[in-house]
């Protein structure tokens, strides 16, 4: 996680990368059941400097804002596509450095801090994208039942963890739980979309235990 990335190429791609994950986004709010999917667990709830929901009113909690943000990425299954070993969709991952990173800056600024930088975003979604990546490279998860979304998982919670400035030791303890809840799929189980918008949701709140409490 500590690689310093230099090339040009990797932040161009990320840059159309992360136009086109939020153009599905948006998109996705012209259909009214994704938008009831949308908003605050208590409706009218408000996060003083929570993360704001792109074409949406909402201001939320970064965990609720992950669930939000990945079911406007995730919900015309238009975003981008990797194939290998295992196939996967790695701007899934959006939804979790998005919610964070905009939770990070809102609250830096309230503290006159400097916010971080689209740079620091780009920077997260690369190695995002190369951790699910390359893991796919090799690894079928579908071939023993298991849903790629795994990857998503794995993938969100590193990223997440380095940015709320986890030590190495605490960096480990969040993928001691990644096996929990596991993603099913044929044979084994036949619906799930649902399950493709939780991994970013899901890889806020055990690296943030360690910052907030």
């Amino acid at each position: 996680m500590n690689y310093e990335i230099s090339s040009k190429v990797a932040y161009d791609t990320a840059h159309y990368c992360l136009l086109d994950t939020l153009g599905c986004g948006l998109e996705a709010l012209e259909y009214p059941a994704c938008k009831k999917l949308l908003g605050p667990i208590v409706p009218g709830t408000v996060v003083p400097n929570g993360v704001r929901v792109p074409g949406t009113q909402f201001q939320l909690d970064p965990v609720q804002a992950a669930f939000n943000i990945g079911a406007m990425i995730r919900w015309l299954d238009f975003n981008d596509t990797w194939l290998a070993a295992e196939w996967g969709h790695p701007s899934d991952n959006l939804g979790g450095i998005l919610a964070t990173a905009d939770w990070l800056s809102r609250n830096a600024v309230a503290s006159g801090k400097a916010p971080l930088t689209m740079k620091q975003v780009l920077t997260g979604m690369i190695k995002a994208h190369e951790i699910q990546g390359c893991i796919a490279l090799e690894n079928s998860f579908n071939r023993v039942g298991l849903d790629h979304v795994l990857l998503v998982k794995v993938a969100s919670t590193a990223v997440v963890a380095e940015m709320l400035g986890l030590t190495a030791r605490k960096f480990s303890t969040p993928f001691r739980w990644r096996g929990w809840t596991v993603s099913r799929c044929a044979p084994i189980a036949m619906r799930r979309t649902p399950a493709r918008v939780n991994p970013g949701r899901r890889a806020m709140p055990l690296p943030a235990r360690y910052v907030w409490h």
